[in-house]
């Protein structure tokens, strides 16, 4: 009997562990219902999809179960024990991730009247083999990248709408990245820096308020690493053309006693650059310490690292870029022997730590608030051998021998910046199901020296090692105030509205690079306003429009170029997304117009654009955004943007004449951008992936002169990961091929327009001389690596 006993007793045990139960419910947001989302339980491989309603039915054994729900670029984890058929609501306003308050001043969510793309971790990952960021959202709508040695490793820059990196505000964080004077994000300072990012959205236009310098063409907002749960390590490498390797290590405790958590990663790059000798050497890491509660999310961050990249930046002429595209007249001088040689330290050598501290709290289901602290610390220069060069430039005195005074002469010189970047930001944010509000403070603080010194000459006469030949300063101040709120009418219609007040005052003294006293003291006050409304025709069609206003000051290189005025543009936007279970659309026709845009019209000795205020010009165009599910296996993702971009009644002056040019086109403003990919998942773990990148012609000036015009190109790459699973020791092993430029494309991706006035070749005459200068990018080339997880 007992044997019986024990068998039935086994037996029931059995069925009842054995028997599954169904899990149901929504996920919603404060918006509603969430169609699309994927619910899935962690370590298995069932995976549902929420209806159109947003409802969900999952099956579970009975026990303790961990369920993932992903939507809107966010993941809750939920811990369910399991012992009948159950009900689970998920709401992503009221349980979304507290990481996520770090970037929720500056981000939209997917039902926003403003024009936006988002990248995951998970979408990075299969192209992130060492490329800079810049050209890894190389893909997204109407973006166009370039990378000075051919490769897009070192230095890079990428275009959105036409609106190069000095009009992108690029936020960490909700920290600005752009350097405060030159308004530029350099991401050679980010090196492997996709490494440790979350997610990333790409708003085009004006978009909502930001933090920093205004976003004229676009605001890329980053969010780095969440807080991991459990442990883990990983190591990364990757190798390929041009003498490119990456190697990485990451890390993270897991939570430590269910609160504490500490992450970190270790980056090498080295590249030898498609362009001669326009090798990078990139250092870096990422360190974060954080401590979380149901309510409480304390980050301490510090991300640093060191760039020292070979000059690439001159680009070369039309006849040298078509025969021998990889010159680089970099360091170029001809010795005592009349040989022609390079120097070998023409290189840019910067360093760039960044301390960032994150306070994020959540009261209850209704009210959160975030308090950030940073710290930027950079110093660096770039060294130049000048040839032949007059010593009084430098304070130099003349050297007289055997009777003959010298007054020129070779030497190497180095130009340095130092400087620090101090911000403090607060926002609060309250959500209820008809409001989502916030409002916030900023204050930065900028202070930059600027000095170079010779630190070797032929004939170095009375000076003394470490004699500055020029030394000023930057001060910039910038204090802002925004509140913006959506409120939901009803479940078809929701209002937008953002008003932003933002107050700089920049300030320079003492000697610039060019020996010249530079003193500017300049205080700007703007507001900018936005609003929008969207409009929810059924579970599929949504519809929005919005304005924007934004204003933006002159950088430091305006000012020692001219007088520059400010510049303002209104942004109208009106757009409509279709979402289903196949089809995601997005069509967004958009309007900027312009009151004395910088446009660039040339670069300066380093690189760096040369703008003039255009007067009134605009941009007008239709951006389309789609995904396609053909099949189960095979997806596309086509985008395509059309535009035309004037300046309207352009003044120039040619052979000494000032002349109305009428409507010209703007400068590094193709009328046409695609890009396209397709996908194929064949097996589970292997995708395979066709991308594709169409950006046509486009003026490097804006005259309109033949000399500037850039031809259209259309280049293609082969992308292939792997996810092999647990092998050995190793969790999970995966495995990149990225084959860039398939079919050896010659294209140029960037370049310059120059012009001059000649009164010596025709006496009493001046004629207008024009010139151009180009970037040649790299043929077929390709990166391979793995990443093995334990």
């Amino acid at each position: 009997m007992k044997k019986i006993l024990f068998i039935v007793f086994v037996l029931c045990t059995v069925i009842s562990f054995g028997q599954t139960y169904t899990v149901s419910g929504t996920v919603s947001d404060l918006n509603g219902p969430i169609s699309g989302a994927i619910v899935t339980k962690k370590g298995g491989t069932n995976e549902v999809i929420t209806d159109v309603n947003g409802k969900y039915l999952i099956e579970l054994t009975r026990g303790s179960h961990t369920l993932i729900f992903k939507a809107l670029d966010q993941e809750i984890e939920h811990i369910i024990r399991v012992t009948k058929d159950a009900i689970l609501d998920i709401n992503f306003g009221l349980d979304g991730k507290l990481d996520e308050v770090l970037v929720r001043a500056v981000r939209v969510n997917a039902d926003s009247p403003i024009t936006h793309s988002n990248l995951s971790k998970e979408q990075l990952a299969e192209r992130n083999l060492g490329q800079d960021i810049a050209t890894q959202i190389k893909f997204l709508p109407n973006v166009v990248t370039t990378s000075d040695a051919g490769a897009g490793i070192g230095y890079t820059g990428f275009r959105v709408r036409g609106t190069g990196n000095q009009g992108i505000n690029v936020t960490i964080n909700g920290i600005p990245y752009n350097d405060a004077e030159s308004a530029t994000s350099f991401f050679v300072n980010l090196q492997d820096f996709t490494s440790s990012v979350e997610n990333l959205q790409l708003q085009r236009g004006v978009g909502t308020s930001t933090n920093g310098p205004g976003a004229f063409g676009a605001s890329l907002n980053i969010l780095t690493d969440a807080v991991s749960d459990e442990a883990y390590g990983s190591t990364s490498h990757s190798f390929g053309s041009f003498g490119t390797r990456r190697h990485n290590v990451k890390f993270s405790t897991g939570l430590l006693n269910d609160h504490i958590e500490i992450s970190g990663r270790l980056s090498q790059i080295k590249s030898d650059g498609y362009i001669d000798r326009a090798s990078s050497d990139l250092k870096s890491y990422f360190l974060q310490a954080a401590y979380k509660d149901d309510n409480t999310l304390i980050k301490v961050i510090n991300f640093a690292g060191s760039e020292v990249t070979y000059q690439s930046w001159f680009g070369v002429d039309a006849e040298t870029a078509a025969n021998n595209p990889t010159f680089n007249p970099a360091g170029q001088f001809t010795d005592e022997n009349g040989n022609i040689r390079f120097h070998e330290n023409q290189v840019d050598d910067y360093k760039q730590d960044h301390y960032q501290v994150h306070w994020n709290q959540r009261y209850n289901n209704n009210w959160s608030t975030n308090l950030s602290f940073n710290y930027t610390y950079g110093r660096g220069f770039f060294e130049e051998y000048e040839e032949d060069d007059d010593l009084d430039f430098y304070g130099i005195s003349p050297v007289t021998i055997g009777g003959e005074t010298i007054e020129t002469s070779d030497l190497i010189r180095r130009r340095w910046l130092d400087n620090d970047f101090y911000v403090v930001n607060a926002n609060v944010n309250y959500k209820d199901t008809q409001w989502d509000f916030t409002s916030g403070l900023y204050w930065s603080q900028y202070n930059g020296d600027h000095f170079g010194e010779v630190i070797w000459a032929r004939f170095a006469s009375d000076s003394e090692i470490g004699d500055n030949y020029y030394f000023g300063t930057g001060e910039k101040g910038e204090f802002s105030a925004f509140a913006k709120a959506t409120y939901r009418v009803n479940n078809q219609w929701s209002v937008y509205g953002d008003l932003q007040g933002r107050f700089i005052n920049y300030e320079t003294d003492g000697i610039n690079s060019d020996v010249q006293e530079f003193i500017v003291d300049e205080s700007y006050s703007f507001f900018n306003p936005k609003a929008g409304v969207t409009y929810k025709l059924d579970e599929k069609n949504q519809f929005y429009g919005s304005y924007a206003r934004a204003n933006r000051e002159p950088n430091r290189t305006d000012f020692e170029n001219g007088a520059p005025r400010p510049e303002r543009l209104n942004d109208f936007e009106l757009g409509w997304r279709y979402n289903s279970s196949k089809v995601k659309l997005n069509i967004n026709g958009y309007y900027l117009d312009f009151r004395d845009q910088l446009v660039v019209s040339g670069i300066d000795d380093v690189g760096a654009p040369i703008r003039t205020n255009s007067g009134q010009s605009y941009r007008a165009g239709v951006e389309i955004e789609a995904a396609v599910q053909l099949t189960s296996k095979l997806s596309v993702y086509p985008n395509l943007a059309v535009s035309t971009n004037k300046n309207k009644d352009f003044l120039f002056q040619r052979d000494g004449v000032l002349q109305n040019l009428g409507d010209t086109n703007i400068s590094f403003s193709p009328d046409v951008v695609a890009g396209n990919t397709i996908q194929y998942v064949p097996v589970k773990g292997l995708t395979l992936q066709f991308l594709s990148k169409f950006v046509g012609e486009q003026y490097l000036g804006n005259i309109d002169s033949p000399t500037s015009l850039l031809d259209s190109y259309f280049v293609n790459d082969f992308n292939v990961t792997y996810e092999l699973g647990e092998i050995a020791f190793f969790k999970g092993v995966t495995l990149n091929l990225l084959v860039n430029n398939v079919f050896d494309e010659r294209f140029i991706s960037n370049g310059y327009f120059f012009t001059f006035d000649d009164d010596f070749s025709v006496p009493g005459e001046i004629t207008t001389v024009e010139g151009a200068g180009f970037y040649p990018q790299a043929g077929t080339n390709f990166l391979v690596g793995t990443t093995l997880r334990f």
